[in-house]
Order: structure tokens, then sequence, then C-alpha cells
């Protein structure tokens, strides 16, 4: 195994190196270099990989092992969670505010975190895949107010997490919940959460084995897109309900 990172090509349909290569220290790092154009990026998430790096740092290139992944039919909320969703009255929309998703997650203080990773140019890009209808998001409503919400890039019947946020306690849980009760009744399996947290696992996200991971990946992408909005095909939904739906 190699004990540098590759270096990407200059060409943005260049080929990734397989993500079974990634060094074990720092963990899961593959690559460095390249652009965040929009044939690079889908080529890095066919691939189980996704760009992670910070203003001032060159563009760094990931697929860690283990990885983090949701069972859209096994999302775990908790007894008490559900009992206050049932008095809710915030609705959930998909692709109806992306920009201030994305904006509202680079801003949010983390834990352990000096900054953000979601940096200008970053933005930018995940904007581009947005309009070019592969980058969506999930948004918590309390009337027109922004409580929650969430982004991610969906290729083939596999979604890839990007980052969440909360402005009210409980936002990002319920964005997750109505995220994956929608795609599993789309009939799609899985969605991934990239790297470990206490928030993540306490929401029943699983450690995954890179080469499973990646398999099941390399199944799901193939699928041909749906042609519907997501703002259509997700409607409104209130977010009460998913206090009682199974599986949630």
């Amino acid at each position: 195994m190699s004990q540098r990172p590759f270096l990407l090509a200059a060409e943005s349909d260049a080929p990734f190196p397989p993500a079974e290569l990634a060094l074990r220290q720092p963990d899961g790092l593959l690559a460095v270099g390249g652009d965040l154009s929009l044939p690079r990026l889908l080529n890095a998430y066919r691939g189980g990989i996704f760009p992670w790096f910070s203003e001032g740092q060159p563009l760094l290139w990931w697929s860690p092992d283990p990885r983090m992944v949701f069972r859209t039919e096994r999302l775990h909320l908790a007894s008490r969670f559900r009992r206050s969703l049932r008095r809710s009255a915030w609705q959930v929309r998909a692709d109806t505010a992306f920009d201030a998703v994305v904006a509202e997650c680079a801003s949010r203080p983390r834990p352990g975190q000096d900054g953000t990773w979601i940096t200008r140019g970053m933005q930018e890009a995940y904007g581009a895949l947005h309009r070019a209808g592969h980058t969506h998001s999930i948004e918590v409503f309390d009337g027109a107010r922004l409580v929650g919400g969430l982004y991610g890039v969906a290729v083939g019947r596999m979604f890839f997490g990007e980052s969440m946020f909360s402005a009210e306690s409980g936002g990002s849980k319920i964005a997750i919940a109505a995220l994956a009760t929608t795609l599993h009744a789309w009939g799609w399996p899985l969605i991934d959460a990239q790297v470990e947290n206490p928030h993540l696992l306490s929401l029943g996200a699983e450690r995954w084995p890179r080469p499973v991971f990646l398999e099941r990946v390399r199944d799901l992408v193939v699928f041909p897109e749906p042609a519907a909005s997501w703002t259509t095909r997700f409607g409104e939904l209130p977010a009460r309900r998913l206090a009682d739906l199974p599986g949630v």
C-alpha cells in the first residue's frame, strides 16, 4: 500500500485510484489535488470517495474505514423525542432552500473543529451539483423559519450525506428521519454518513467495513436517475408523522 496519497491528474474526468488504496494514517486519505468540477465530484461519489479539507489546504479526498452508514429502515428515534414530535407543527420539504441549508451547515460551530470545511469553493461546487440535479437538501420549517436541515449527493439509489444542522433542538433529527423514511419508500436502502461521531451513532448509524460499503455503493449508483424533481416527489411532510412511522 502506498504511504502517501495519490496525486490526481489535472483533467476533471480523470479516474480516481481505487478507494481500497486509501491510507490507514490518516484514516481514509486517498488522494490530493484536482478540482471540484461536476465530473470529478460525481466520479468520486460513485467510487465511495468524498472531498474534505479546510481553507488553505489542498483538496483532500477520503474513503475511511470503517464507514458510517444508515440503513433507511433502521433509523433510531428515542421515545421521548417521538412524544415531542406528536406535538410538532413543523413541516419538512426538499430542495426549496438549498443554498440556505448549505450556508447554515457552513456557519454552525462544530465540537472539536476550528472553522468550517464547507468553504466558499465547496458551497459553489455543491450549488452547481444541485442545479444539475445531483445534490439535494431536506429542510425543516417552523412556519417560514428554517430550523433544521441537511444536504447530500444522490447518485442512482445511493444518498451520500454531507452535512446537517439544527437551529432549534431536534431540527437535524427530523431532517434525517424524514430523509430515511422517504428514501426507504423509494427503494433506496442506504445513507452514507461518512465519519463516526456520537450524534450519528445515537441515531442508529452503523460502522461498515470499507469493502462492504464499496460493494453496496457500486451496486446502487448504477440505477437510472428519477426524472421528477425532489420537491415534487418529496412533497410536504408534517414532522409529527415521523413519531409513529414503523422502522424510524
